[in-house]
């Protein structure tokens, strides 16, 4: 078969490669990856091996690393950590209610206090008892004005508010570990796919090379050129093979999937061209849509409270306890109603500097809230304007590489004719395979370069589930 007639299998196996938001490299580097897509988000916790082999499509991967990547667990677990300091500090400010009854039996040594009366005709005996009595009573206090943990509790809201930001932006991250891994894999088959016609191309050169230094119409360099282009190939072939391999280990590990679990990747969508949007359009989205931003400025609000909180110690607070119950020698006989209700106002006039202490902290750390959420917005801006040149850079290297691939297939195929036609020798054929080779690394980079620009774009929007979605339809 010629390299003109493997080129639509190989389109077939390469058409669905993403882009990164680096610049595309060459076969011997590779993409970079994404810093967000390190630590938790390159984990998971493993889910349950599945017989036989696994069919895997983008979406299908997507889900499983929500379900299971580290990144989205322990941000899950973060919402839970801080719904549950948000009912600790709302204690402070809910009515408490106990229980407390007990019964009690004594006697006492009166001469262990140092007691001892005498008189004529009376005395009173050094030791008293055995006596018993019973309480038993409910305990109701309540915080009826307290301004700072009022506001200190309007924080840990915030704070509840900007964890549950917090996880959807982890859920995005998955999305951008989930897709950069699958892509990659996609682009890594596409490699072997590439590696193994380049072999068949060198073979049958090597074997053209030899028939014709077997009949004596070239020399037998021609022949030894050929065998060392054959056995090049076949070591990047061995190469391409083994980064598959651990390419598929990685991408096993950011979904959870069970350790040695076998699985094909089913998607092979086509290039499909994408539908355009202004700076303008994509940075309103952004500031309205990252979950990211939405948690800094929860963060501000939360840290707002918080020092008002903390200029709320200056006011007085009043709190109220009561409690209500029957006592006696004996529950069944000579018990009583008993009650206590009191009221406490409690004002503070100096305290040692620990409330100008508090102010200043407080202050602090709202200012470094303030100054993370504009940086973020600045990161934003940045995000979306380079996601946006990259997948126009990207388009237009797909392009130009698919257009370079079947010119260079041309040149494979003229420098065969021309020597098999004896005109030249296989320096020629050589070379224009070499360019074949290149080329089809051009088309393989720049299709992970474009998709994966597709994936960023939609995490720099903040849309990056339903992104994924719509950029990567089956049968795009």
């Amino acid at each position: 078969m010629t390299r003109r007639g493997l080129f639509p299998i190989f389109l077939a196996a390469a058409l669905p490669l993403s882009a990164g938001v680096a610049k595309a490299q060459s076969s011997d580097s590779g993409p970079v990856k994404p810093a967000s897509v390190e630590g938790n988000f390159s984990g998971s916790v493993a889910s349950q091996p599945v017989a036989g082999v696994l069919p895997l499509t983008m979406q299908e991967a997507i889900d499983r690393g929500l379900k299971q990547n580290l990144g989205a667990l322990l941000s899950s677990s973060d919402i839970r950590s801080a719904a549950g300091q948000r009912w600790q500090q709302l204690s402070a400010i809910l009515p408490h209610i106990s229980a407390s009854p007990y019964v009690n039996v004594s006697q006492v040594n009166l001469a262990e206090f140092g007691i001892s009366f005498k008189a004529p005709g009376f005395s009173v005996p050094s030791v008293v008892g055995p006596f018993s009595y019973f309480d038993a009573r409910a305990n109701f206090s309540e915080s009826v004005f307290d301004w700072s943990a009022i506001t200190k509790t309007r924080a840990a809201n915030e704070h509840l508010d900007s964890a549950r930001h917090t996880y959807q932006d982890a859920r995005d991250l998955v999305v951008l570990s989930v897709g950069y891994s699958y892509l990659q894999t996609i682009a890594s088959e596409a490699r072997v796919e590439t590696a193994q016609a380049q072999v068949d191309t060198a073979q049958a050169l090597y074997d053209q090379a030899s028939d014709q230094v077997n009949a004596g119409t070239s020399p037998e360099i021609d022949g030894l050129r050929a065998q060392v282009e054959l056995k090049t190939r076949q070591q990047q072939l061995i190469a391409a093979k083994n980064d598959l391999e651990i390419q598929k280990l990685s991408l096993a590990r950011v979904i959870g999937l069970a350790p040695g679990q076998q699985y094909n990747l089913t998607d092979k969508s086509p290039y499909s061209p994408f539908e355009g949007i202004t700076v303008d359009e994509a940075l309103k989205h952004a500031y309205s849509n990252r979950s990211d931003f939405q948690a800094a400025m929860a963060d501000v609000r939360a840290a707002e409270y918080s020092k008002k909180a903390a200029v709320a110690e200056h006011l007085p607070t009043l709190a109220l306890t009561a409690d209500y119950g029957v006592a006696g020698r004996h529950p069944s006989t000579n018990s009583h109603g008993v009650f206590d209700v009191r009221g406490t106002l409690n004002i503070p006039i100096f305290q040692g500097g620990v409330i100008r202490g508090d102010v200043a902290v407080a202050d602090a750390q709202l200012q470094q809230a303030r100054d993370r959420m504009e940086n973020l917005r600045g990161q934003i801006d940045s995000d979306i304007r380079t996601s946006l040149l990259n997948l126009q850079s990207a388009q237009d290297q797909v392009n130009v590489a698919r257009s370079n691939i079947d010119l260079a297939e041309q040149e494979l195929t003229q420098a065969r004719d021309r020597f098999s036609a004896g005109v030249t020798d296989t320096v020629e054929v050589v070379q224009a395979q070499e360019s074949v080779a290149s080329a089809h690394e051009s088309f393989i980079s720049s299709l992970y370069s474009y998709n994966f620009a597709k994936i960023s774009l939609a995490r720099a929007l903040g849309l990056a589930e339903e992104g994924v979605k719509e950029y990567f339809k089956e049968g795009r």
